[in-house]
């Protein structure tokens, strides 16, 4: 049985883009609903420690993170659907959205939030040390490996990037490519090379994750040549993976801009997109910083935005 929702603004994702989105707009009075899709709370609840968000002196959990935004917005009067949007229509406004349970929502703005997930290798292996030695977030996650023998797998931009930020505090830094050479820009390929602290292992890629399972811990890293399929065994107790980040918007394929890697385009300093009433917010857009502070940035900067547009046109 389908049920129709009129209201004035209509968030799909519920990271801390999303969240923040809804407290601000919420608080603006436009009654937002907010549905929480595949991953409710984003890529923080695989977060284990976060020791760089603002206003915590202490390392805080990421899925507590999370639950503290989602309580916040629950208070100030979002309303929450546990569900996912399958069809979206921005052709007229009011604008449509339908979930896989049937609702369907007649809306005067959109959020997009749904964020972007870090690419993995999809080893059984991996699986089993992520969040215990194996992280997608240089940024988020290098303090943690102070002194240790860490290694990176890619070879474009983001990994070098976080080779280089890397050595602030590992001994070593070995990045692994399964070519015989970069994608990355020269002048990072530059800095990489010269930099005492990262070494490179060529034409390899990770067959194996090996550690303790009490305390589950990551020890080793067993690699393959690709050209002979000779293996070896090196010492890491961080592994970076940094073979890139996918936007989730293969909804809005074909209904509003994205650049050629699929993030949303939208207007410079702002979050609006191609489409009057469409906003976009957080990883969905952003390729560049990819932290939760900055994504809960642009879930302020979209609430308002919408707040601005509903007032002007309704």
């Amino acid at each position: 049985m389908r049920k129709t929702i009129e209201t004035d603004v209509l968030i799909i994702g519920s990271g801390p883009a999303g969240y923040t989105a809804a407290i601000y707009a919420a608080r603006a009075n436009l009654k937002p609903h907010l549905v929480s899709g595949l991953e409710p709370g984003g890529q923080l609840t695989i977060t284990t420690d976060v020791e760089n968000y603002p206003g915590f002196g202490e390392v805080i959990q990421g899925p507590w993170l999370m639950e503290q935004m989602k309580e916040q917005a629950l208070k100030v009067g979002t309303e929450f659907h546990n569900d996912i949007v399958s069809k979206v229509e921005f052709d007229k406004n009011p604008f449509y959205a339908e979930t896989d349970s049937g609702i369907e929502f007649i809306t005067k703005a959109i959020i997009i939030a749904t964020g972007a997930q870090a690419r993995w290798l999809n080893i059984e292996s991996e699986n089993k040390f992520k969040g215990f030695g194996i992280s997608a977030c240089a940024t988020c996650d290098g303090f943690f490996f102070k002194d240790q023998n860490i290694i990176v797998v890619g070879g474009g931009n983001s990994a070098v990037e976080e080779a280089l930020y890397l050595t602030n505090f590992a001994s070593t830094v070995t990045l692994v490519h399964r070519r015989d050479k970069l994608r990355a820009e020269k002048i990072l390929q530059e800095r990489l090379f010269n930099h005492p602290k990262i070494d490179v292992i060529w034409n390899h890629v990770v067959n194996e994750f090996i550690g303790s399972d009490e305390p589950l811990s990551l020890k080793e890293v067993k690699l393959r040549n690709v050209n002979d399929n000779t293996e070896k065994v090196i010492n890491a107790t961080g592994a970076f993976i940094a073979i890139g980040h996918d936007p989730a918007t293969s909804l809005f394929k074909n209904k509003i801009k994205m650049d050629d890697e699929n993030y949303i385009i939208t207007k410079p300093d702002s979050t609006e997109t191609n489409i009057k009433g469409v906003y976009a917010a957080g990883d969905v857009k952003d390729k560049v910083f990819r932290q939760a502070v900055t994504a809960a940035g642009m879930g302020c900067m979209a609430a308002l935005e919408a707040e601005k547009y509903i007032a002007e046109n309704y």
